[in-house]
């Protein structure tokens, strides 16, 4: 059994209060009277307040864009290369600052032995993990990996990698740190995907420390993981390639898709852990968007505030993609009602459609 002893956290620059995000859009799509209303009336539906980003252009005027162009029609529309070379500036920075956050005082940098990445925004080889190795002056040695692509429920995918290799070698500390940056890839196509997408989500970066169960500090001890894939949600989540960055497919069916199955994948995944519902006393999951969130609560027949730290996440940050179950889970840690950890469900969703679990407690 490992366990996860830290959490640290790290936002962009530029912090952009929704109702500015709207108006940006509403004048990027030409809209007329009638869809802005629309479009303005899905953004309060949202209950999302601030978003951040690398890049200013959202809450500024055309004449002040950095990364946009000027011209009325946006042309020529920054390439797939443009934004990676920006990922490339400020994944590894932005990484290297919720590392250090979640080292703290508590544990030196020499003392990562595993450094595991996962990004689905940006791409590159050498990649994000030697990106930060460097930054932090780590071994050169350093058993590294990388969890590329898998969405949000990446960061879940990586702890069990990491609760793999605690069991095999007790004496490790493996770092895992996942970063998005999701506002490269804005495009300017009024789709329902695009207008989805541009209304949810956000850039961020979690870190997470994970060690043998027998490590001196308190933390939270990782018990059983499970995962299942509804094939029949595959095309409604898919994150895709195309020559001005990456492309988002968010149908609006996944809220009734998650709540048809949420149910019987929770009952499976604690059986899986020989646990029963009443066992949970806080629910970790990834806030995907508000009606996401709602069709779990109704699915799960929850009581009124058990998803508190979901919401809170996504009303102050949005969805970050992988970083934003940490950011969850980061709350649940510190929260002043200690029972919150006493048996945390987590649940996180993604590409597939795949949702992936995992049940953890601060009691062996």
């Amino acid at each position: 059994m490992s366990k996860i002893i830290s959490i640290g956290t790290a936002l962009p620059a530029y912090k952009h209060l929704q109702t500015d995000i709207l108006h940006f859009m509403q004048n990027i799509y030409a809209m007329n009277e009638i869809d802005k209303r629309k479009m303005k009336f899905l953004y309060s539906q949202g209950q999302i307040d601030y978003r951040y980003s690398v890049l200013p252009d959202y809450s500024r005027p055309v004449n002040e864009w950095k990364f946009y162009p000027h011209s009325e029609n946006m042309e020529p529309f920054p390439s797939l290369e443009l934004r990676m070379s920006l990922y490339n500036k400020w994944a590894a920075p932005l990484s290297v600052d919720a590392i250090r956050n979640c080292l703290d005082s508590h544990t030196a940098a020499e003392e990562i032995t595993h450094l595991i990445t996962a990004s689905c925004t940006g791409m590159s080889a050498p990649g994000l993990d030697l990106h930060v190795m460097e930054l932090m002056d780590l071994p050169k040695n350093i058993f590294r990996t990388s969890v590329n692509f898998m969405g949000c429920y990446a960061a879940i995918h990586a702890l069990k990698i990491a609760d793999a290799i605690c069991n095999a070698d007790p004496t490790a500390h493996v770092m895992i740190v996942c970063t998005e940056l999701c506002t490269l890839h804005f495009q300017k196509e009024a789709t329902l995907d695009n207008i989805a997408s541009s209304m949810l989500f956000g850039d961020g970066s979690a870190a997470v420390l994970v060690t043998g169960k027998s490590h001196p500090r308190r933390g939270l001890n990782l018990k059983s993981f499970y995962s299942e894939i509804i094939p029949r949600g595959k095309k409604d989540m898919a994150w895709e390639l195309s020559s001005t960055g990456f492309l988002m497919t968010l149908s609006g069916y996944i809220p009734e898709l998650i709540e048809e199955d949420f149910q019987q994948l929770v009952l499976k995944a604690l059986h899986h852990g020989k646990l029963a519902m009443e066992d949970i006393t806080g629910w970790c999951i990834h806030p995907g968007g508000k009606r996401i969130l709602e069709a779990i609560h109704k699915s799960l027949q929850l009581k009124e505030d058990a998803l508190a730290e979901s919401f809170h996440v996504l009303r102050k940050m949005g969805n970050m993609s992988s970083p934003t179950i940490l950011y969850v889970l980061k709350e649940l840690m510190h929260s002043p009602n200690e029972n919150r950890c006493n048996q945390v469900f987590a649940a996180a969703f993604g590409p597939g459609l795949t949702m992936e679990t995992f049940v953890a407690s601060v009691n062996d």
